[in-house]
């Protein structure tokens, strides 16, 4: 007899949930996934990043034809990597139509040519710097951030929530395009790839840049992501959290690896 399926894990974000599917960065280490998340609000379930290792994981939350949208934050493999087996799930096993895809230009095209075309499974929504959709109850807005390929952070909001995800990026993003509205967000979910001793070394963030991202769009709470396997997800959060203590600011840090959902 199989054991039973413990119970996975969200984040209560008001009326918001968040279930961390994966956040290994770059590449997953043994028994991790890449990069993931599922925000949910009533009838509402939108898989955001689809990093190898989210799919199984994913369907912990929510049955795949129930998602109401899938959004792709940029055509790295460690963010989409899944979208193409998705879009096979669908068609082929679950018989499923027109699962509406939010995701850059670059991603469409990728995930096109390696399936030979995924329309009609997925309705392609593609997305730019400043766009605005609305996925049930949820309002999306969309923010270039600082990377080699177009990246897009994601800023979610509900009329009992709110929160935004960095995806990948360096230093140059203006964090303050994540809180237009000048209200703040009550969750961060942000990126701190990079060593102290590395920052700059590469376009993603360091634990110091990542707390001062979280001050431009006046975070509530942070919660710390795509730390590299090898490397401590809690020292980066202890980071990020000195960091943002030196600058004044006392709000909570979490470390995304100690709420993802496991198998």
């Amino acid at each position: 007899m199989d054991a039973p399926r413990l119970p996975a894990p969200v984040l209560d974000v008001g009326a918001l949930r968040l279930a961390v599917l994966g956040c290994d960065g770059s590449y997953a280490g043994p028994g991790g996934a890449s990069s993931g998340y599922l925000v949910r609000s009533g009838d509402t379930s939108v898989w955001v990043d689809t990093g190898p290792g989210t799919l199984g994981r994913v369907q912990q939350h929510v049955a795949l034809p129930e998602l109401s949208a899938v959004v792709v934050t940029h055509e790295h493999p460690d963010h989409s990597g899944e979208l193409p087996v998705l879009r096979n799930a669908l068609r082929y096993l679950l018989g499923v139509e027109g699962m509406p895809v939010l995701t850059t230009a670059g991603t469409r095209a990728l995930v096109d040519h390696v399936s030979g075309g995924a329309s009609p499974t997925f309705a392609w929504d593609v997305v730019a710097d400043g766009d605005e959709r609305r996925v049930g109850d949820l309002r999306l807005r969309f923010a270039r951030t600082d990377h080699p390929v177009e990246t897009l952070a994601v800023r979610v909001d509900h009329p009992g929530g709110s929160l935004a995800y960095s995806s990948d990026t360096g230093g140059g993003f203006d964090a303050s395009t994540l809180d237009p509205d000048g209200t703040g967000v009550d969750l961060f979910v942000v990126e701190a790839t990079m060593p102290p001793d590395l920052e700059d070394r590469a376009q993603h963030l360091s634990a110091r840049q990542a707390a001062a991202a979280a001050v431009a769009c006046d975070a509530r709470q942070v919660l710390v992501t795509h730390v590299a396997p090898g490397d401590d997800p809690d020292r980066r959060r202890a980071e990020v959290e000195s960091a943002l203590r030196a600058a004044g600011s006392e709000v909570a840090v979490l470390a995304a690896a100690d709420h993802q959902t496991r198998g």
